[in-house]
């Protein structure tokens, strides 16, 4: 009775795995990729340059990371064609969370190009919370300006 029992057990289980195994999913046929072509003009293709201005600036804080009650400062560099440009009238405006606030120091950039000004916080910026300050400078014909930044700590 065992042995008849164990046939049938065995029967069974094979008949149960061929009923699972027809209810399963449908093998498909794999859709072929279409072939991709590169023409070899693609590379004889140039694309234009970006035009470099010739007067360009760059504006940085001398820490990037200052105490909320500290005095820092920023620096800026204005040129032309690379070289420095010297007697460049410069301007800030530092953006803190709750308005704007015009540096009222106003220098001419030296014979390298480079202007600085002091910036006293006085806790006019919440903590972690970034401030920007753009340097305007002006030179015979334009202005250009860049934008310096910090996050008081």
């Amino acid at each position: 009775m065992s042995k008849t029992h164990s046939i049938l057990l065995s029967l069974s289980t094979l008949g149960l795995l061929l009923l699972l195994a027809a209810c399963g999913p449908t093998a498909s046929q794999v859709q072929t990729l279409q072939t991709v072509t590169i023409n070899p003009t693609f590379q004889s293709q140039v694309s234009p340059q970006a035009t470099v201005p010739p007067y360009r600036c760059g504006a940085w804080a001398s820490t990037n990371a200052p105490r909320p009650y500290s005095t820092i400062t920023i620096y800026a560099r204005l040129t032309h064609n690379i070289a420095g440009v010297s007697v460049a009238p410069a301007t800030a405006v530092v953006h803190f969370k709750d308005g704007d606030q015009s540096l009222d120091q106003q220098p001419n950039s030296d014979s390298g190009g480079y202007v600085l000004f002091t910036l006293s916080l006085q806790d006019r910026q919440p903590v972690d919370v970034p401030v920007t300050v753009d340097v305007t400078f002006h030179y015979p014909g334009g202005h250009v300006t860049c934008t310096a930044f910090f996050t008081p700590m």
